[in-house]
């Protein structure tokens, strides 16, 4: 350890993303990236704001962002909140709602970043198991926690809690805050967002780099009552006023606006999701019900390690986690319709041998 490094990074494992490949030859099925362009009317919205205006800090409190995703969800502008990706959105809420005195809960599946930012920020957390068929058990969370933690869909496993049991955990923990990250909710689960003005303890984070293929532009926001914004707005503002840029923010007003394209698209990935699916099975992997643009595969006479390594040989990225109780599964993003066809041809080879 350097010695001019703070304590605090002693014992942080950091988060690690999957794999960017330099050279371009690979199909790309391991980072959950949307598949298609995004809306022209963004590139257009982009291309506008590239002008003589970038030597301006852009605006501050993205109140013309705020603005669209309020009325896209039925809020007002002062339940949203902005920020440089979901990612951070999810940082400042940890620093934001919890201390080092509290106690937190998340399962022991999911987001590998929860664990990370617990650590970085000294949160005592536990990480509670899920059943044995990966499905979440709400009431895992009936200890002391000062907050709930989960993703909905899942990541990796892509299952989904319906709204019915997301709204009993929230209603049945008024003292606990509640956080439903959501990036992968617009893929066929139900949003939690219709939720918020009547939870005080609900926070909602998403993202626009999944439905709304804005990955490279860094844009994710939650959802809350005003004084949860109002603390997330207190820690951004005593770290970075400016962590949206311009060009996103006109992006993201873009994207949430093309109503007609985010459905088109998001209901292709969902149609390929399902055939992706049943090839899957016809070659004799079991899959996990997906709600997410991702599914969850195992091959019951090969390691999913091994199938990664081959896959990769062929210029395929999957993702692979080295993990106790999913090591023996694949990640596979949802890509075009002729990406998942050459993945499920070079599936059969490799099993074939």
């Amino acid at each position: 350890m350097n010695p001019y490094w703070s304590k605090r990074l002693q014992h942080i494992v950091p988060y690690v993303p999957g794999e960017q490949p330099k050279d371009g030859a690979y199909i790309k099925l391991n980072t959950n990236e949307n598949p298609y362009p995004p809306s022209p009317a963004v590139l257009a919205a982009i291309t506008a704001a590239a002008g003589t205006q970038l030597r301006l800090y852009p605006e501050p409190e993205c109140d013309a962002l705020r603005g669209a995703i309020a009325e896209y969800y039925g809020l007002a502008p002062q339940q949203i909140f902005v920020g440089n990706g979901s990612d951070e959105v999810l940082a400042m809420a940890f620093l934001a709602f919890f201390s080092p005195e509290d106690r937190i809960a998340f399962p022991a599946i999911s987001y590998s970043f929860y664990p990370v930012y617990a650590d970085l920020f000294a949160i005592p957390y536990d990480a509670v198991p899920l059943r044995e068929d990966y499905t979440l058990n709400v009431h895992a969370f009936d200890g002391a926690y000062k907050g709930i933690i989960f993703a909905n869909p899942n990541a990796p496993t892509g299952m989904a809690l319906p709204l019915v049991q997301v709204e009993s955990l929230v209603a049945e923990h008024p003292e606990k805050l509640v956080i439903v990250d959501e990036a992968y909710v617009d893929f066929g689960a139900e949003s939690a967002a219709g939720l918020v003005a009547r939870y005080p303890n609900l926070l909602v984070v998403q993202t626009f780099s999944k439905s709304r293929s804005l990955a490279g532009l860094r844009i994710g926001f939650a959802l809350g009552q005003a004084s949860l914004i109002q603390a997330l707005d207190a820690v951004k503002n005593s770290f970075n006023s400016y962590t949206v840029d311009r060009l996103a923010q006109a992006g993201a007003i873009a994207a949430i606006k093309d109503c007609t394209y985010f459905e088109q698209t998001r209901n292709r990935i969902m149609e390929t999701r399902e055939r992706t699916a049943d090839g899957l099975k016809a070659l004799g992997f079991t899959v996990l019900p997906s709600k997410a643009n991702f599914v969850f595969a195992s091959h019951p006479q090969r390691s999913a390690a091994a199938l990664f390594t081959a896959l990769r040989q062929r210029k395929i990225l999957v993702r692979y986690f080295d993990k106790p109780g999913i090591d023996q599964f694949l990640r596979i993003t949802i890509g075009t319709d002729d990406e998942m066809e050459a993945l499920l041809g070079a599936l059969q080879e490799i099993l074939q041998n």
